[in-house]
């Protein structure tokens, strides 16, 4: 009789989790969310980009330099949006130039200073947009 009552203890408790799988298959996906795929952000712009880009990169290595500095004084300043952290340094024959987006006007100029310091400020091409936040 003990055998018996395991027995049908397993298969009730298959039979349960049958019936909720085929429960949740069956809900329907709430409309927003059908086929609902985030778009890379900047796709569009990085393809119709003028000079230089970033793979123009000179390997030299006082532009790498350049290019570490500044990347280091940006990767330091925790005020900084991710944006801002992540913008395109691109350094040829010691001229600078930054792309990408950023949240602020103010981020904007303190980026522009981070790359003067180190490159000086004839040395360096301001190409950063602002985008705010959604």
């Amino acid at each position: 009789m003990k055998g018996s009552l395991i027995k049908s203890q397993r298969l009730m408790l298959a039979l349960g989790s049958l019936a909720l799988g085929a429960s949740l298959m069956a809900m329907p996906v709430p409309r927003n969310q059908e086929n609902q795929q985030t778009a890379p952000d900047n796709t569009k712009k990085n393809k119709d980009q003028t000079s230089p880009t970033a793979d123009q990169q000179k390997t030299n290595p006082s532009d790498r330099a350049i290019t570490q500095k500044i990347r280091k004084a940006v990767h330091d300043d925790t005020s900084l949006s991710t944006y801002a952290h992540n913008i395109k340094i691109i350094t040829q024959y010691g001229k600078v130039t930054l792309r990408g987006p950023v949240r602020s006007e103010d981020e904007k100029n303190n980026l522009q200073a981070k790359a003067a310091t180190v490159a000086g400020e004839a040395n360096v091409t301001n190409k950063l947009e602002i985008a705010p936040s959604k």
